[in-house]
């Protein structure tokens, strides 16, 4: 007898880093200054500051940029935690965290992408 098989697993880590990967994808394919940074992912900052915990860090000398997935997971005030709105807010800080890097606004990184 063969067993059905099961669906792969997944936490709360995979899913974080898969968002940040799609929306750093997209906009290195937008952006070629951003082609060459590096965009990881870390749990926490090593320190906070006068502002509170960072929810990224920019470090343009190095070239990358750090996603901190604890405080943009349990510090996003979301009014509905659903998955979708949970991975709407990681692309909204990947955008800004590239946006920082780039001296932009964040709308200015994607506007086909909010045009309909």
């Amino acid at each position: 007898m063969v067993r059905p098989p099961l669906p792969p697993l997944e936490n709360r880590y995979e899913r974080f880093d898969l968002t940040v990967s799609t929306a750093a994808e997209f906009l290195r394919d937008a952006w070629e200054e951003l082609r060459e940074v590096r965009i990881e992912v870390a749990d926490m900052p090593a320190t906070s500051d006068a502002e509170g915990i960072p929810r990224w860090l920019v470090d343009k000398e190095g070239h990358r940029i750090v996603m901190f997935r604890i405080p943009i997971e349990r510090l996003s005030r979301l009014h509905s935690a659903d998955d979708m709105h949970r991975r709407m807010e990681v692309e909204a800080c990947v955008f800004r965290a590239a946006a920082e890097y780039l001296d932009r606004d964040p709308w200015d990184l994607g506007p086909e992408r909010f045009r309909f």
